[in-house]
């Protein structure tokens, strides 16, 4: 067995199986990885790696972006920001058919833009819309499963934390890449929207029209909702307009959630430390993730792998789209059963090359990853937000929030289909906004 391609495959295997077995990922992947770079190389230098990769990752100050997107979060979760978002987005256009459910997936819109995290939009959209559409009649299945898909829109709409991840793996611009993925994600809320107006037309019961809220309720329900613009504009405007840079816009959202919360009065000291506390926890996590990510992409160069795969996918007489294909199908499959950090962190190294190698543009790949891993989150039989939701309204039952997703699942392969077929969709805008961060 000393065939580079066959350890690279076998030790792949290892680690999605203790992934699958709930071994912690940065054990399953750095664990692996140190042994898999033992056995090509040396031991002594696999450890040495293992001492020096850690301290490298940690102390980067480029990598601090990360706990600062994700503080900020954190801030605004615990600020009631996504209540107000609502609230405005449902007084506008509850009454129409469908009108809550597209409430809560323009609101779902809204917070990713200042929340960056998937799995925390749909906890926070939970305890926010769930009830209100439960008090108006809504299906309980359709419910959850609107929430869990706009809740997706987390990764896709800037700020996003999986955007920091591929670029810094990849070492591409997170300025660019969070211009990218504009487009996509208004996409994505279009097609969600579309998706409640068919559903509507053969399910009107699971979906009673509200009451129409008056003109003045509806110009009261945007006073709340300037905090989240300003927070928004702070921060990318901040970055698109030059004066920042991404790590220092980061910190500057954090200052301004904080400066926001407190002048409203929506955190308390205990408030304010468990925000702290979790945003460490769930940074430190990702940290040891990302240190692992490295430890596998060094064993990968030793092995070889990404440029003999380069070469073999080169060769099959499918068309570079169709090598694009391959790639999605394989990313959809494994974001059913692998949380989508880890595979993004798993196999970037691996296709980023041939993607390249092919002519492709990486940060057009960068979107359709995220987005792929979009699907995953709430793809069965895992499915990682429907999971979270079920053991947050266990009554509503993991097979009915299955259930619900299911058609707007439809609607996200419809978006990849056409970021696939029109790669324009994702570079227009860094393409026309030359003057974007570097």
């Amino acid at each position: 067995m000393n065939d580079p391609v066959t350890i690279a495959l076998i030790a792949s295997l290892i680690v999605v199986v203790l992934m699958l077995m709930r071994v912690p990922i940065a054990i399953a992947l750095g664990g692996v990885a140190v042994l898999g770079f033992g056995f090509m190389v040396d031991f002594e230098a696999a450890i040495g790696l293992l001492i020096d990769s850690p301290i490298r990752t940690i102390t980067n100050f480029n990598f601090s972006v990360i706990p600062m997107f994700v503080l900020m979060g954190v801030l605004v979760s615990a600020g009631g920001m996504s209540r107000e978002l609502f609230r405005a987005a449902n007084a506008w256009v509850g009454h129409f058919p469908g009108g809550m459910a597209m409430a809560t997936i323009l609101a779902c819109g809204g917070f990713a833009a200042i929340n960056g995290s998937s799995i925390a939009t749909a906890a926070t959209m939970t305890n926010v819309a769930l009830p209100e559409m439960r008090r108006v009649g809504y299906n309980p299945g359709l419910s959850a499963g609107i929430i869990a898909s706009g809740g997706t829109l987390g990764i896709m709409i800037p700020p996003s934390v999986m955007f920091i991840l591929y670029a810094i793996i990849t070492e591409n611009d997170v300025a660019t890449l969070f211009l990218a993925g504009i487009i996509p994600g208004l996409i994505s809320i279009v097609l969600y929207c579309i998706t409640v107006q068919v559903l509507y037309r053969f399910k009107k019961d699971w979906m009673p029209r509200s009451q129409a809220a008056n003109r003045k309720e509806r110009w009261d329900s945007l006073k709340d909702v300037w905090a989240t613009v300003l927070l928004f504009v702070l921060v990318m405007g901040g970055i698109y307009g030059g004066f920042v840079t991404i790590t220092e816009a980061a910190g500057l959202g954090v200052l301004g959630a904080l400066g926001i919360s407190f002048a409203r009065k929506r955190l308390t000291w205990k408030v304010t430390v468990d925000a702290l506390v979790e945003s460490l926890r769930n940074s430190a996590a990702i940290f040891f993730i990302l240190v692992a990510a490295f430890l596998f992409q060094f064993f990968l160069a030793v092995t070889q792998a990404p440029q003999l795969l380069a070469g073999f996918l080169g060769s099959l007489d499918i068309g570079p789209t169709g090598v694009i294909i391959l790639i999605m199908i394989f990313y959809i499959l494994a974001g059913m059963f692998v949380d989508g950090l880890a595979v993004i962190l798993l196999t970037i190294p691996i296709f980023y090359p041939v993607v390249l190698d092919l002519g492709f543009d990486p940060i057009w790949f960068g979107v359709l990853v995220v987005m792929t891993v979009e699907i995953g989150l709430i793809s069965p039989p895992i499915g990682m937000i429907c999971f979270i939701m079920n053991n947050m309204v266990r009554d509503i039952g993991l097979v009915n929030i299955y259930k619900g997703v299911l058609p707007f699942m439809a609607a996200d392969f419809v978006r990849l289909s056409l970021l696939v077929s029109f790669p324009a969709l994702a570079l227009w805008i860094p393409n026309t906004i030359g003057w974007a961060a570097k």
